[in-house]
């Protein structure tokens, strides 16, 4: 066995630190909840700081992979732990410590089953994690699977709002894509001839022909996408959405959808660059019609989640669109849109959880005057709403002015009509702060308290890192182009 890259396993390390975390849980008795939260929040807070490291520490004059382990597992089949950084993963390992972290702490208030929920909780994003650092096949789909089980428990147990239907159809067609991942990863092992998962060594020039890749390609594209929330094949999502409890919503639009995405671009777009090519004008076209559908039934939503559900499914189609264009600067907005869209739905998601943990209701006709009700709590729900405007100044600007400059360029009508769409997105997110949170008060919601300072921390976080990337989108922008234009550099021309 060997671990390159001399040094401290950095990402092992955040590996183990989920499982030490979840095993630690599983050993305290269910009546010590005081315990299991403060064991619950140091050890997500090792994973965020790690995260942070990680992505600091990155050499990006360097570029490439960075922080590799690689140790052999299974040599007959080539099956090796491989942990590797680069500039693709890295925002979406940031993202997940983040996201991760708050959730923790925006649940703080659970009574029921705390331990059973932090401890699929705690499996839920050691998957996520895995996934995204992982380069091999191989364990991209073994954690794949592993975030989508706990997810179906989280939402079936701790969700409201026909939570047993929401996780089952969740569970169904998450499911539906990973019967088209594997298929999809075993066919391209054995194609390959190489006798290994290794994406690296796959991801080689002359690896796979044109036609295998025109072939794998719309699988593993379904496949991941669905978990992206590609439409038409994206239903899964709101509802899910709606159903799962606050913290696993937050996980749910903010990171798992980015699996699906992150996917498309790790194993798709990485292995099969010529399938990619071949089908990019449909990927376009899925895109632009996600991004204005979204926008569109958000516009008549009246739950709060709903509206965020929907605008996830647009602000995905930002994601998508730009995976469409085979540009540097639509790989590099497609990234930074999930990094950015990650942060605010989670803010989004938190907000809405402090408010109906109150009020007891998510409708929008039933609330109204909140901004007086509790200020605070009314500012992070409408900075997140702002953010996913595309406000400049927040983080969501960049992402979404990128993928659009660059749609425009390769496909100027759906560029444009996906760029109008902004203005339906910006349309309905307006009508919910006006709704929400001014015009007259409930009386019924009158004494209720602002959101404290130990349960404001989560959104402060989560807030200061939509203004951080936003004032500064280079901190982003020069990572990820450590990635993507080498690889761009590397496609046939």
């Amino acid at each position: 066995m060997q671990i390159a890259d001399a040094g401290f396993p950095y990402l092992s390390a955040i590996l183990v630190s989920c499982l030490a975390g979840l095993l630690l849980i599983v050993a305290i008795p269910e009546e010590r909840k005081a315990l299991i939260r403060r064991v619950s929040a140091v050890f997500s807070g090792i994973t965020l700081v790690l995260s942070v490291i990680v992505f600091c520490a990155y050499d990006k004059s360097q570029g490439g992979l960075q922080f590799v382990e690689k140790v052999m597992w299974i040599p007959s089949l080539g099956i090796q732990y491989f942990n590797a950084a680069d500039g693709f993963n890295l925002p979406n390992l940031l993202l997940t410590g983040i996201v991760f972290f708050t959730g923790v702490l925006t649940m703080w208030e659970l009574e029921t089953r705390v331990k059973e929920y932090y401890a699929l909780y705690f499996l839920l994003v050691l998957g996520v994690f895995g996934l995204f650092m992982s380069m091999d096949l191989f364990f991209i789909f073994v954690w794949y699977d592993v975030s989508l089980f706990p997810m179906y428990l989280l939402i079936a147990v701790w969700g409201h709002t026909r939570k047993e239907y929401g996780a089952m159809k969740l569970t169904l067609y998450l499911l539906a894509g990973s019967a088209l991942i594997l298929p999809a990863i075993v066919y391209l092992f054995t194609r390959s001839g190489l006798n290994t998962f290794d994406v690296v060594a796959l991801m080689q020039p002359g690896v796979f022909s044109a036609d295998v890749q025109k072939f794998a390609f719309p699988l593993l594209y379904l496949g991941f996408g669905i978990l992206a929330g590609v439409w038409p094949f994206h239903t899964w999502s709101p509802v899910g959405h709606v159903a799962a409890p606050t913290g696993v919503s937050m996980v749910h639009a903010g990171v798992l959808m980015k699996i699906g995405a992150f996917g498309i671009l790790r194993v798709g777009i990485f292995l099969c660059p010529l399938g990619w090519q071949y089908w990019a004008q449909l990927m376009a076209l899925l895109a632009a019609v996600g991004i204005i559908y979204g926008a569109l039934v958000g516009l008549r939503q009246t739950d709060l989640k709903y509206v965020i559900g929907y605008s996830s499914v647009s602000h995905m189609g930002v994601v998508g669109l730009g995976l469409s264009t085979v540009s540097v600067d639509g790989l590099n907005g497609a990234v930074f849109q999930m990094f950015s869209h990650g942060i605010m739905t989670a803010l989004l998601f938190s907000s809405v959880g402090y408010i109906y943990d109150r009020t007891h209701t998510k409708m929008i006709p039933e609330l109204g005057g909140l901004s007086r009700i509790m200020p605070v709590a009314s500012a992070y729900f409408i900075l997140a709403a702002l953010a996913g405007m595309g406000v400049p100044g927040l983080a969501n600007f960049w992402g979404e002015l990128v993928v659009f400059i660059a749609a425009v360029k390769v496909y100027p009508v759906r560029g444009i009509v996906a760029v109008l769409a902004l203005v339906v997105t910006a349309l309905f997110m307006l009508r919910v702060v006006q709704k929400t949170f001014y015009g007259p008060e409930n009386e019924r919601h009158a004494h209720l308290p602002d959101v404290s300072f130990g349960l404001g921390v989560p959104r402060m976080i989560l807030a200061f890192v939509l203004v951080l990337f936003g004032l500064y989108p280079a901190l982003m922008f020069d990572v990820i182009q450590t990635a993507s234009i080498p690889f761009m550099n590397g496609l046939p021309k």
